[in-house]
């Protein structure tokens, strides 16, 4: 089968085409024809130093899929050959997928939402489904709530639709390039960290302080917005959190440290939100497969207004 493979951990040159085996199931597995994948930013990690995740090139890389059921393993009983479905693969010693085909565990795999295409879902397992865990699993947003996103790049963003369709308020920290888009998916106030102090906005435009807070960008953003965080408020990152955390602990604060798991339960829920209308991928470019090393450049650098995507099978 046609892949791009990395040749060695390093810059965007590592990447070569090849043509690697075909992978077959095991019993609990799927084969999947892989029509779309997207580029995140864990996957330039790996590119740049993966052995942390048990990675050993030449291999191939890339965690999110849509595509089509091609084959199942014997003791397969949720999908059928034919089936679309997306999911994000697993990470720690496993094959990517920026190639023709990919396996997985049905355990890790749902039904692509009917209304999107391939290229469309495949923007959203890894981040939609980091920021559902985020907001829903961990942050818990309520009806009424109020929600301090930072960062909305393609976690970000879909977490501030996330948290609206939960009911909540969203008070979002931007790039300017995304201050509009942010607002236009669904934030009451989207904040423009380069010209404006996210704790001196929400003081002065907002009667109250935030309920959850979730955060994509690192440093000491974390620690940062305790002051603005109502006692036992949820605050969630996915990134080490840094800076002196003082007394805010005499706030009963609860922080949740995420690394998205692989499940099929939260890729249910963003198929559910939608096909309801609730939940657009956010989408910056389309490349072609073979192109992969300039959408790793692209997410390496700025400007961008959501995820790079690779269609590979011409969807």
């Amino acid at each position: 089968m046609d892949a791009m493979v990395i040749t060695d951990f390093g810059d965007t040159d590592v990447f070569e085409r090849r043509d690697v085996e075909k992978p077959s199931p095991r019993p609990t597995e799927v084969l999947v024809q892989v029509y779309a994948s997207s580029v995140n930013p864990v996957d330039c990690k790996i590119r740049q130093a993966g052995s942390w995740a048990g990675i050993s090139p030449p291999t191939v890389i890339g965690y999110d899929v849509s595509g089509i059921v091609e084959a199942t393993g014997e003791a397969v009983t949720d999908f059928d050959v034919g089936d679309e479905v997306f999911y994000t693969p697993e990470i720690f010693g496993k094959q990517g997928s920026y190639a023709e085909y990919h396996v997985a565990d049905e355990s890790i795999v749902a039904r692509k939402p009917t209304n999107l295409s391939h290229t469309e879902a495949a923007a959203l397992p890894l981040a939609g489904g980091t920021a559902w865990e985020a907001i829903v699993t961990r942050g818990d947003a309520g009806a009424g709530e109020t929600a301090l996103i930072h960062g909305t790049g393609g976690v970000g963003a879909h977490a501030v639709q996330i948290a609206v369709a939960a009911g909540a308020q969203v008070i979002a920290t931007a790039s300017p390039v995304t201050v509009d888009q942010t607002e236009d998916l669904g934030a009451t106030r989207a904040i423009d960290y380069k010209s404006e102090d996210f704790t001196d906005v929400i003081e002065s435009e907002f009667d109250e302080s935030v309920d959850l807070v979730f955060d994509t960008v690192g440093g000491d953003t974390l620690v940062e917005s305790t002051g603005v965080t109502k006692p036992h408020g949820r605050l969630v990152t996915i990134l080490e959190p840094e800076g002196e955390w003082g007394a805010s602990y005499q706030k009963n604060l609860t922080v949740h440290m995420l690394f998205l798991e692989r499940d099929r339960r939260p890729l249910e829920g963003l198929r559910h939100l939608v096909e309801r209308g609730q939940l657009d991928p956010v989408i910056d470019s389309v490349l072609p497969l073979e192109e992969v090393a300039t959408a790793h450049e692209m997410v390496e650098g700025s400007g961008l207004t959501g995820k790079v995507v690779l269609d590979i099978a011409g969807d």
